[in-house]
């Protein structure tokens, strides 16, 4: 309270125009830092917690049949118990806050209490070898920060502080601002209005430099520098963007299915979340000993992939049944970086078929995929264009990606975001729930 009294002396709002003005992009400014510099301890903390689970299989290597489904069960039991509005990816409680932007702004989807709670739960997720990303989490996490600011400030709380919140989580969160503008005009703004590009583009690109200015310039994924020749992409794109797209939407309608479903076998599993979540837990750690390489967002197997390193046929379809149970759980994660290691996989396993190099095929079912599950051709192309350096590709990507939505869309109509919002809008409806009586609808929403 003293914090916001200093501001209104030196800041007040009644001065007219300007200083309201001022006000706002102040909040802007010093949000975009705050979440640039929590987006990158996120990011180093979830590295060294999967490496540190890494080191406990290497030492223990049956460890996981008890640890893994402890820390699943553990995480959901803590979520719905205290902080229900942390489960799944984050990216549904913001499009779903954005539909009432002063209301939701004191509400739990976007508050600092849900967001650290996402911060810790995400974080033990992936110590448990769950195959979960940041990002998803990070829109969460920015957003609450963005919201936090503004109110702290008194500047009036709209959808554009949503947007821009939760597209900078983006960008910090790949270290790629345009993928940051992308994504918050193809996800998060179900119209996107010229009065809030300056509101976005300001908190992306500084978001965006601090990420660059303590990370450096990195390329997320490893540099690709392959290029594909036009009678090759006649005869690889429609391959791989009909089976990327087929099983991205197979997932999408998979995840949305099983949290509206009305049997009553399903039902009965959602009405015991810490169950489901054990149960999820033994899949993920038995697929995760079988394999070697299923654990966590499955970067270093991607970026091996990537460039060219290889890895087994079989990584692919393993990658998805170990995301498809994380995301089932309910617990707190993302599925961006998973999608992409899952698609990688699904370039692997096609590119026998095709005399083109290894690289291209993978990079082009990670574009497939990715669009598959969340039907976002635009923010796919930057996202892969500058997390693998593939500019020599630009062309095939934006092809492959049309085609792979077009093949999602005729398999899950529903964007899959956009769908699971659904089930936050009706919980504001609502005025909250308890958190026994959320839907539980396990789909990691």
């Amino acid at each position: 309270m003293k914090l916001r009294s200093q501001i209104d002396r030196l800041l007040p709002r009644s001065a007219g125009r300007l200083v309201p003005v001022a006000r706002r992009r102040i909040a802007t400014a010093l949000g975009a830092v705050l979440l640039g510099l929590v987006a990158l301890v996120f990011a180093a903390l979830g590295d060294r917690l999967q490496l540190a689970q890494l080191q406990i299989v290497h030492h223990w290597p049956y460890a996981p049949l008890i640890l893994t489904p402890l820390i699943f069960a553990g995480t959901a039991w803590i979520t719905c118990r205290w902080f229900a509005a942390a489960r799944g990816s984050g990216i549904p409680q913001v499009i779903a806050a954005a539909h009432n932007p002063e209301g939701s702004s004191k509400g739990p989807f976007v508050s600092l209490r849900t967001a650290w709670a996402k911060f810790g739960l995400t974080l033990a997720m992936l110590f448990g070898g769950g195959s979960v990303g940041r990002e998803g989490p990070t829109v969460q996490i920015s957003a609450a920060i963005m919201i936090a600011m503004h109110r702290l400030l008194r500047v009036p709380i709209t959808s554009g502080v949503y947007i821009a919140g939760g597209a900078a989580g983006v960008s910090a969160a790949f270290n790629t601002p345009l993928a940051g503008v992308a994504f918050a005009i193809e996800e998060l703004a179900a119209a996107y209005e010229q009065r809030v590009a300056v509101l976005v583009m300001a908190a992306v690109m500084i978001a965006g430099f601090v990420s660059l200015g303590i990370a450096g310039d990195y390329v997320y994924f490893g540099a690709m520098r392959q290029t594909l020749e036009f009678g090759a992409a006649l005869a690889v794109i429609p391959v791989v963007a009909v089976c990327g797209g087929l099983a991205g939407g197979l997932f999408s309608r998979g995840v949305l299915g099983f949290g509206r479903s009305t049997h009553r076998a399903i039902v009965a599993i959602r009405a015991r979340p810490v169950l489901l979540a054990l149960g999820c837990g033994v899949l993920v750690a038995v697929i995760g000993l079988a394999t070697g390489l299923t654990w966590g967002t499955g970067y270093e197997t991607t970026r091996n992939l990537v460039e060219g390193e290889g890895a087994p046929l079989w990584f692919g379809p393993a990658k998805l049944v170990s995301t498809l149970a994380t995301t089932l759980s309910g617990t707190p994660g993302g599925i961006f970086a998973p999608s992409l290691s899952v698609g990688a996989g699904i370039g692997n396993l096609l590119s026998p078929l095709f005399a083109t190099p290894v690289s291209v095929v993978v990079v082009l079912g990670m574009i497939a995929y990715f669009v598959g599950v969340v039907r976002a051709p635009l923010t796919a192309v930057i996202i892969i264009t500058e997390t693998t350096a593939s500019r020599g590709l630009v062309l095939p990507l934006f092809a492959t990606a049309l085609i792979a939505d077009a093949v999602s869309a005729l398999v899950c109509r529903e964007r899959l975001y956009h769908g699971l919002s659904r089930g936050f809008l009706a919980e504001e409806g609502k005025g909250g729930q308890s958190a026994a009586s959320q839907e539980a609808d396990g789909a990691g929403r």
